[in-house]
């Protein structure tokens, strides 16, 4: 006991309850289901603001998870396309807009082309998904680009992968969520201003929900994606029948119709491209699942192939079915008088303006958008997770929260995330420049890496696997090149944040591989146990009960004990060691004049007068300043107490042979 304290017994801590085995062992233990069992006396109980945090984090997060329930955390295959799938189809609701926006610079014949195109893109996406299907099978840890890179090329190529994904993951987020916005103000004008806020509302919202765990967010997440798939295949199949059979066809206006001999003057091979990279969109999200492997039931890597296969059918129906409604209506986007998207406006056309199913489409679209964020808030966490594991990222994000979730990575996002959509005002158009330049550049690595896996690897079937990747790099190397090109200057942003990113990651792993050297210790060294001289010093205000618990722990460490009481009042010092010296004798008190008013600066210069007068054939002692503390009860009074002692910390930290022993002191004690 130190101080008086006694130990825990029966004592509640916070909203749980503590039962003392031992209560001279070194350490507590917590089942997670209520009861802690207490191996030590050393630990205080939980009160006030501490515990009222406690109670609303469980209410919201639910309870803790021991390590050993992950594997129930794991997901199944339908819950997994909700999950890692939802930014992928997702964007089927805006990447045929961006199509539109680009041909409409040629014309509104040139609007016509937006089939073609995105076929092209469906064709793409099928290679994209058939090659990172191997991705799934080679590599069933996860991180995707990244550990297919690290193990074929080494630590910088791999970065540079990594950087790529990161950045389109922070996109994905502020894309997803700023769209399913535009479908609300779609539907409902008057919420246009508010755009921001509920964009921000929202990301919070999915947030928690994804601080609750893999499991959790997938119970949440699974409906509305299926929902968005049901109205959306409906709408698809109502459209198609009007316009095959009905004859709803060619209801381009007039004027459309009159310059259709004039479309090879007016639609250049540049217009496509450029409307091919704007399109190019649909495929972010795509290599999610391989990042995500181990989230998978098992066998881990044959399911997560089979939701990648599922989602890029389902996208490519979305996408090519969504733009020939699109271009057999004769739609494209509209920002007067009031903004409407396309794929609301083809909503409209199908199931009618003003009418129930249109709402309902409209809600289950913007719904999906705002969880399609979800894909990145799984990927990335778990992406960081892995570079924290390689000390390329502070190692906080490695560490799981109560919930088995990688709650620095969530949280880490959420903000960047939240910045990016109040920078930009909450509007799509300004964001998807930015978008999709990143992650071809990281298919192109990850398709790469894979031909190099192939060639040394050679496992059965691995010359049919070589093509697929060879042919799967070369594409995604072109389409990189074209998007790069076809977003610029917008582009350029990406490519600068690239290495930057690089080189934040290599200089944190230079910091850790500093810190390891500086820490490392011989296996020959053999400690046999103290061979220093200790004594402790202890700045006191005076007499009261945390500076007594303070010197009693401090006699308990060092036979040399000395308290400090830093004064500029003459009669105040004569009173108070007047007073130490009949209630606490045996402890020497030294009074440190300050006629400045100063306290920190008197204290260390006695710490370096203790140094100067030490024998110099003697190695120099170890000196434990002891801080007094006194904990406040309400979280809103900590600013009024220890504002000195963290003063003093602040100063003393680094200082050569002394260290610093905190004694928290409560008024319970």
């Amino acid at each position: 006991m130190i101080g008086g304290r006694q130990p825990l017994r029966g004592r509640k801590l916070g909203d749980r309850r503590v039962r003392v085995e031992r209560p001279h062992a070194a350490y507590f233990r917590w089942s997670g289901k209520g009861v802690m069992t207490a191996k030590a006396s050393a630990s205080r109980p939980t009160t006030g603001f501490g515990s009222a945090l406690a109670t609303v984090r469980h209410a919201l997060l639910g309870r803790p998870l021991a390590s050993g329930e992950e594997i129930g955390e794991r997901l199944s295959k339908k819950k997994a396309l909700a999950i890692f799938s939802s930014d992928a189809i997702s964007s089927s609701a805006y990447a045929t807009e961006e199509i539109l926006r680009v041909l409409i610079l040629g014309g509104a014949a040139a609007l016509a082309f937006g089939l073609e195109v995105a076929i092209a893109i469906a064709i793409l996406l099928i290679v994209v998904a058939i090659s990172y299907r191997q991705v799934c099978l080679a590599y069933p840890t996860g991180g995707g680009s990244y550990s297919v890179s690290k193990r074929n090329f080494g630590r910088n190529v791999s970065l540079i992968a990594a950087s790529a994904l990161l950045i389109d993951y922070v996109m994905t987020v502020a894309v997803s969520t700023t769209s399913a916005v535009e479908q609300i103000t779609s539907a409902i004008p008057g919420l246009h201003d508010q755009r921001v806020v509920i964009g921000v509302a929202a990301i919070a919202l999915i947030t928690i929900g994804n601080l609750r765990g893999l499991r959790e967010a997938g119970n949440i997440f699974a409906i509305p994606t299926y929902l968005f798939l049901g109205s959306a295949f409906l709408m698809i199949a109502i459209g198609a029948f009007r316009i095959v059979v009905g004859g709803e066809g060619g209801t381009f206006p007039p004027e459309v119709v009159a310059q259709a001999a004039k479309i090879p003057e007016q639609v250049t091979a540049l217009l496509l491209l450029r409307a091919f990279a704007a399109g190019a969109v649909a495929l972010t999200g795509t290599e999610a699942i391989a990042t995500g492997v181990p989230a998978f039931q098992p066998p881990e890597s044959k399911n997560a192939a089979t939701t990648l296969a599922a989602m890029a059918a389902l996208l490519g129906i979305l996408f090519i079915g969504i733009t020939f409604l699109a271009v057999n209506f004769g739609i494209t986007h509209l920002e007067f008088p009031e903004k409407q998207t396309v794929i609301s406006q083809v909503a409209r056309r199908v199931y009618g303006d003003g009418s129930i199913p249109f709402y309902l489409f409209q809600a289950f679209t913007a719904l999906l958008l705002f969880l399609a964020a979800n894909t990145s808030f799984n990927a990335f966490p778990r992406l960081l997770a892995i570079l924290a594991g390689d000390s390329h990222m502070p190692r906080q994000f490695a560490f799981r929260g109560d919930r088995l979730a990688f709650s620095y990575g969530i949280i880490a996002l959420a903000v960047v995330a939240s910045l990016l959509i109040v920078a930009f005002n909450g509007e799509t158009h300004l964001l998807i420049p930015l978008y999709a330049v990143g992650v071809f550049i990281d298919f192109t690595i990850s398709q790469a890496g894979m031909i190099r896996h192939w060639l040394r690897e050679r496992p059965a079937g691995w010359q049919r696997r070589l093509a697929i990747n060879a042919f799967g790099c070369t594409l995604t190397a072109i389409v990189a090149v074209v998007v790069t090109y076809a977003k610029w200057p917008a582009s350029a942003i990406v490519l600068v944040l690239i290495p930057s990113l690089v080189l934040l990651m290599l200089g944190i792993r230079r910091q850790y591989e500093g810190q390891a050297t500086e820490l490392h210790v011989r296996e020959d060294i053999v400690f046999a146990g103290p061979n220093r001289e200790q004594r402790a010093v202890v700045p006191v205000n005076g007499i009261n009960r945390a500076v007594v618990q303070a010197v009693t722990f401090a006699r308990t460490v060092a036979q040399d004990v000395r308290a400090v009481y830093v004064t500029e009042d003459a009669a105040d010092a004569e009173a108070m060691r007047r007073r130490w010296e009949q209630q606490l004798p045996g402890v020497p008190l030294v009074i440190v004049e300050s006629p400045y008013r100063a306290i920190v600066e008197p204290f260390i210069a006695y710490l370096d007068v203790l140094d100067e007068t030490w024998p110099p054939d003697r190695e120099a002692p170890v000196t434990i300043v002891v801080l007094p503390e006194y904990v406040a009860k309400r979280w809103w009074d900590r600013v009024l107490y220890n504002q000195t002692a963290k003063r003093l910390k602040a100063a003393i930290v680094g200082r050569d042979h002394t260290v610093i022993a905190d004694v928290p002191y409560r008024r319970d004690h």
